[in-house]
């Protein structure tokens, strides 16, 4: 295993917990966004976007090289694979005076739970804050191990 590897696994971390973070900041600030898209002459209310994460892995030949060779295959860091919609149905809520009102009063608004995306937003501040310290911890023995080649 080379050094670099921890510190490709950690940036590779701290990218992907920033981007979960701003798609729930997203998600936050349009939790109220009844025009989030126009489709077939309607508006729709904005969808909850979550991010879809999977380890980086490369090709199954390298791998299986690795294997072969007795090294061990470690972690190569994660990687964003899409960011898709939930597919949870609009929330309805009564109030005729909105001006998207249906002819019965309800209005559609978005299938965002900002409860649910504050508790997404604190785990992915700690995720990216154990990421962080494992990286400082790799800067430190990196150079701890210059030192002792002084």
């Amino acid at each position: 295993m080379n050094i670099s590897n921890s510190f490709n696994i950690s940036a590779s971390a701290l990218t992907a917990q920033r981007l979960r973070m701003d798609v729930v900041s997203s998600n936050i600030a349009n939790a109220e966004t009844t025009r989030g898209r126009y489709v077939d002459g309607k508006f729709e209310p904005y969808r909850r976007k979550m991010v879809v994460m999977q380890p980086y892995q490369e090709g199954s030949f390298a791998s299986a090289l690795q294997s072969e060779l007795g090294e061990p295959d470690v972690g190569k860091g994660v990687k964003i694979t899409q960011i898709k919609e939930d597919q949870a149905p609009f929330k309805q809520v009564y109030n005729p005076t909105h001006p998207d009102a249906d002819s019965n009063g309800y209005v559609s608004m978005p299938n965002v739970d900002v409860l649910k995306e504050m508790v997404d937003m604190i785990s992915a501040t700690r995720a990216y804050e154990s990421n962080v310290t494992a990286l400082n911890a790799s800067k430190s023995m990196f150079m701890k191990a210059l030192e002792i080649g002084k």
